[in-house]
């Protein structure tokens, strides 16, 4: 059986994707509203896609985001194991009014949870909301079409 060299292994293993990097890759981007700001969000509607969320991932796009939908509506909570980005979170009610925004620091694990029954959260950059002005009872676009939870 031939071998072959460490430094073509290490090759081989950058040129394949990983496990995370595969399912991120495959999900589905839905077009969201914030007044006159329009959000890319990558939609994390299954169990698997809502457990992995943004973890990993070093950078994002300004305008991007990742909106969590959830099958019901309570006060869902999230955190910041294994993630690298620093971020803000707006849970947002099924009609699309936002309910309370978290700011959340990497790599941590406390709880930043909806004030109020959510259906989604949604995952944008630092200071997002804060920087458009976009506040607690203000109310975002295009959560309608969003796919059902599975």
């Amino acid at each position: 059986m031939k071998r072959v060299p460490v430094f073509m292994q290490a090759m081989l293993s950058m040129a394949v994707p990983s496990g995370a990097a595969l399912a991120q890759a495959a999900l589905p981007v839905a077009e969201l509203g914030a007044g006159m700001y329009r959000i890319e969000a990558e939609v994390a509607h299954t169990p698997q896609t809502r457990q992995l969320g943004l973890m990993n991932r070093k950078s994002m796009p300004l305008q991007r985001g990742m909106v969590f939908v959830f099958d019901q509506d309570t006060t869902h909570c999230m955190w910041m194991k294994n993630t690298w980005l620093p971020l803000s979170v707006a849970f947002v009610d099924a009609q699309g009014k936002v309910i309370n925004i978290e700011d959340m620091q990497p790599h941590t694990e406390d709880n930043h949870c909806a004030a109020a029954p959510a259906r989604y959260a949604l995952e944008m950059n630092l200071g997002w909301f804060r920087e458009r002005g976009i506040e607690p009872g203000d109310t975002l676009r295009g959560f309608d079409r969003l796919p059902p939870a599975r």
